[in-house]
């Protein structure tokens, strides 16, 4: 093969690269504008939207597909070995990561039509919905940030995030204990006590899923594999490689 045949490869799968992470950027902004929108339809009380909220998912699940059509086809044209194929195969994690990302934003539109959409049913008041907002930013904040990691392959920002993931059990905790004290306080509360527990869990996911998305990027980086390692060891790494 000629050098300048080889020139003209290397620019095909950098563009190819460049399209790929235009792709996943885009995924990452709507999983997160998708969990944005179920919480505003919590907020507002607003089923009929949250139901067209659960079918946005639609979309990013054709990214989903498109993103891993995109992969195979580098994978079998280009044969990329080392460095590039450690990329792509983190890329396709991610991209797996933001498409779950999205099924746990949509549990969230689901309590808004669980909660509200009945015309019997007593809705849970703002007080016993208010963790719920306050995870949802936190973890929505999280899976921002990552992506910000990933488009800049910033490792500092990707500490951050695990930094944010090791506060996110505490605040899970007194979550469910606040819980615990409204359903005391108010018996009718019973009813929503699991529903709301689910939504928890679904919001502790999706920031999992947003840790885990900063693990890969330090596994871009610089090569360490961090998915059986816990948050400490992974910020260890991180420093080391930046000193």
């Amino acid at each position: 093969m000629t050098t300048q045949s080889e020139g003209h490869i290397f620019k095909r799968f950098d563009k190819e690269m460049q399209q790929l992470h235009a792709l996943v950027l885009q995924m990452g902004e709507l999983a997160a504008d998708q969990l944005q929108q179920s919480l505003k339809t919590l907020e507002n009380e607003d089923p009929q939207t949250a139901q067209q909220v659960i079918e946005n998912d639609a979309r990013l699940n054709a990214l989903d597909i498109q993103a891993d059509e995109e992969i195979t086809t580098m994978i079998a044209k280009r044969q990329p070995m080392a460095k590039d194929l450690r990329e792509i195969i983190a890329v396709s994690k991610i991209v797996a990561e933001l498409e779950r990302s999205g099924d746990e934003a949509r549990k969230i539109a689901g309590l808004t039509i669980r909660f509200f959409q009945p015309e019997d049913n007593h809705p849970p008041g703002e007080e016993i919905l208010r963790d719920i907002f306050s995870l949802s930013e936190y973890v929505a904040e999280m899976l921002i940030l990552s992506m910000k990691a990933f488009d800049t392959l910033n490792l500092s920002i990707a500490a951050e995030v695990l930094i944010k993931g090791q506060k996110l059990d505490g605040q899970l905790d007194s979550c469910l204990r606040r819980l615990s004290t409204f359903i005391m306080q108010d018996s009718r509360n019973i009813g929503h006590f699991i529903d709301i527990v689910l939504g928890i869990r679904a919001l502790e996911r999706f920031g999992g899923h947003a840790t885990n998305i900063a693990g890969h990027i330090v596994f871009i980086k610089n090569g360490t594999d961090v998915r059986h390692v816990g948050d400490s060891a992974i910020l260890a790494s991180i420093k080391e490689n930046q000193s």
